[in-house]
């Protein structure tokens, strides 16, 4: 799971980024509001930390912006015990839940696990496009006649595919989505993943495929052929 933290107090930041990744999340940590709805306008993140009081701009700008461009990432907002209306307001915007700092690290833990179960319920309950269906509790892939199980980076893949269906997602994103900022992991093994995901595909006979944008990344289109490479 990747978590974007967005806090102007760089000690604060480091010390959320140090509580998050011991627990084995990965994240990435950027201390001004800008950068922060850049950074969630790519949509590789599976949550967001989102302090109200930003430089440049606000978080509750941060997060109209994200929630009008489309982005349905869950966000906690983080803020100061005086800002009870920031607070109404940052709900009634599309935050998710917030914290008040200061704030006790098993409960920041207990806030992210409870988004990400709820999260959870939803994908895994119906995860379908055109004839197939994705099922992440056996991390199987459903045609009309045969199913077959991925492997976890396909899954990955598939899934993140999946649900921007139609979007173009670049070779950016979905290397930093599946793989991480700070991984090694080169583009062509993203090349390779995207042709054993088009050969499950085609395994299923599937009647969707995997597009390849020249020079920009790929999309998934129903109907047109999976040939496997």
């Amino acid at each position: 799971m990747r978590i974007l933290i967005v806090e102007d107090e760089i000690e604060i930041a480091d010390g959320i980024k140090t509580i998050l990744e011991k627990e084995g999340y990965q994240t990435d940590a950027v201390y001004d509001g800008l950068s922060g709805l850049d950074e969630l306008l790519s949509n590789i993140y599976d949550l967001a930390l989102l302090d109200i009081m930003l430089p440049k701009i606000s978080g509750l700008d941060v997060l109209r912006s994200a929630r009008n461009s489309g982005i349905d990432t869950p966000i906690i907002l983080l803020t100061a015990r005086s800002q009870t209306e920031d607070k109404i307001i940052g709900l009634d915007s599309g935050a998710d839940d917030y914290l008040t700092k200061p704030f006790d690290a098993g409960e920041l833990l207990a806030r992210i696990r409870a988004r990400f179960r709820r999260r959870d319920n939803v994908i895994t309950q119906s995860l379908s496009f055109a004839d197939i269906r994705l099922e992440q509790s056996s991390m199987k892939l459903y045609g009309r006649e045969r199913s077959v199980k991925l492997a976890k980076k396909e899954y990955q893949l598939l899934e993140y595919l999946l649900v921007n269906h139609g979007c173009i997602l670049t070779r950016n994103m979905l290397v930093a989505k599946i793989w991480g900022y700070d991984d090694q992991a080169e583009y062509n093994q993203l090349d390779v993943y995207i042709s054993f995901v088009r050969k499950k595909l085609k395994f299923v006979s599937a009647n969707i495929s995997i597009v390849t944008e020249k020079g920009v990344g790929y999309s998934l289109q129903a109907g047109g052929k999976n040939d496997g490479i």
